[in-house]
């Protein structure tokens, strides 16, 4: 079988014309959501479907969709809660210094002196940049800005992230 790759989650339909109301956490909104592009929709006890985007629109903080073939609210309805996915080949090569979610959640993070800190269990996009938070034991997880001056290397290969613990987050 091949590896899925979630971009969004219908969580509503919106109007009587098909459309559904996704919430995204694909960071390629336009790439992923343009006319003519295939998404897998997979929902808890059926077998997946190959929908087709006829239209894309944001509404507030939704990304508003229309499939091929599906032009009443009555056709989508069965859609809510699904998750929208795509397959590994429409992932498209990012530029260095930046990683697609999958790759990052599980890396081990260690300080700049070799000590092993924890597991990214999560990454959070607030805005300016993101967060990665990191799962450490019998402690609270620990909020690292992925910047240049915190993260220090990212070792894809090795599973490894090198980070640079400011001023007081040393002996957190």
């Amino acid at each position: 079988m091949e590896k899925l790759f979630n971009v969004g989650k219908i969580v509503n339909t919106h109007g009587i014309k098909g459309e559904v109301r996704v919430i995204s956490v694909t960071d390629f909104p336009e790439q992923r959501y343009q006319k003519g592009s295939v998404l897998i929709l997979e929902q808890d006890k059926s077998k997946p479907i190959e929908l087709i985007v006829a239209s894309h629109r944001k509404h507030k903080n939704f990304d508003l969709l229309t499939f091929e073939n599906h032009p009443t609210i009555e056709s989508v309805e069965g859609y809510r809660d699904g998750i929208l996915k795509v397959t590994e080949e429409q992932l498209t090569d990012l530029p260095d210094d930046e990683f697609y979610l999958h790759q990052i959640i599980g890396l081990t993070v260690i300080d700049d002196t070799g000590r092993e800190i924890g597991k990214i269990k999560e990454v959070l996009q607030p805005g300016a940049n993101d967060v990665w938070v990191i799962q450490r034991q019998k402690q609270k997880d620990l909020l690292i800005p992925y910047i240049a001056d915190c993260v220090l290397n990212v070792d894809l290969e090795q599973k490894i992230v090198t980070v640079h613990l400011m001023e007081g987050l040393e002996d957190l």
